[in-house]
């Protein structure tokens, strides 16, 4: 039996769609179900039972059910809230209790860091433990899971076997329902449609020309198949960074959706919003070499190939994975 944490929402839903086609069906799902615009994202799913988030730790703690695997996708992902309390809760408490009781349960442990945990990459973007005492997240979303993370390296105690994935820029089907969160190209393709354009954030940084801001940007298919490779193979405990491992601008995103839409190109820029514009990554890019290194040797999807799969065949059919 096999547990999904946060399995309403975009990561965890298309890993429990994925988790199926690999003949998995004997899940439990955990998250807030009384999300009812998340609901389509379970639509066609096979599981045993699902659980509420708030009693799920006791559950847990109490069943005598024979429980393989624990992949903790949940948690609170919004870099634009502030409320410190609402990460300490959602993020690293909740994380920590169930740390804590697979260790006891010896049951595997996969969960999600972020590459938010970076900051201004000021330290780079390589997923070497020593470094993480080091790095100073730029909001506190990215502290609660760099919290976790500097938490998980000094425990005694561990599950038999653990990873944490550094997420970084993830896009694909079945994110329709977060809002401004939602991927560039999630809102790229609906701005597109709806006005002809897209408006990209104009650089207030020097260094970098508008719309040559750089991001990792990876397709969820790609993250959900490392999720179900660490799962099977369980290699040696450990943070990995979960990205392709090439930067890639914001123009060739915007570029991109256009001729998977097959719509002229009309691009221009807006200021970044001032609320996130002191707090803003201007580069991320995944050293993978330790993911690589442990045995992981499928091919990423390019920039190109993940923004036509995701337009062509999620999109423009108004279709979940």
């Amino acid at each position: 039996m096999i547990i999904v944490t946060g399995a309403l929402g975009f990561i965890g839903s298309v890993l429990v769609g994925a988790l199926n086609k690999k003949g998995y069906k004997n899940l439990i799902l955990v998250d807030d179900f009384s999300k009812e615009n998340k609901f389509q994202n379970l639509e066609n799913k096979s599981f045993s039972k699902k659980i509420e988030r708030d009693i799920f730790q006791n559950w847990l703690n109490n069943t005598n059910e024979k429980i393989d695997f624990v992949i903790h996708i949940g948690a609170r992902t919004d870099t634009t809230e502030f409320d410190v309390e609402i990460f300490n809760k959602l993020n690293l408490n909740f994380t920590k209790d169930l740390w804590v009781s697979c260790s006891k349960k010896n049951i595997p442990l996969i969960y999600a860091s972020s590459a938010a945990t970076y900051g201004g990459g000021e330290w780079g973007y390589e997923d070497n433990h020593e470094v993480i005492y080091k790095l100073k997240p730029l909001n506190p979303y990215g502290e609660s899971k760099n919290d976790f993370d500097k938490w998980a390296l000094q425990q005694k105690l561990t599950p038999p076997f653990w990873s944490g994935l550094k997420f970084f820029n993830v896009y694909g089907p079945n994110e329709y329902h977060k809002g401004r969160m939602a991927s560039v190209i999630f809102h790229a393709f609906n701005q597109i449609n709806k006005t002809g354009g897209m408006k990209l954030f104009r650089s207030h940084n020097t260094a970098f020309k508008d719309g040559e801001q750089l991001r990792d940007f990876v397709y969820v298919k790609d993250v959900v198949n490392v999720i179900i490779w660490l799962m099977e193979k369980k290699p040696q405990s450990a943070l990995f960074n979960l990205g392709t491992g090439k930067a890639r601008s914001f123009l060739d995103l915007a570029k991109n959706t256009f001729i998977a839409l097959g719509k002229p190109e009309n691009i221009s820029f807006i200021d970044t919003p001032e609320d996130i514009r002191e707090k803003y990554q201007y580069f991320t890019q995944a050293n993978m070499n330790k993911l690589i290194s442990a045995g992981y040797n499928q091919k990423f999807y390019s920039l190109e190939q993940g923004i036509d799969d995701y337009v062509k065949y999620y999109l423009l059919n108004n279709k979940n994975y």
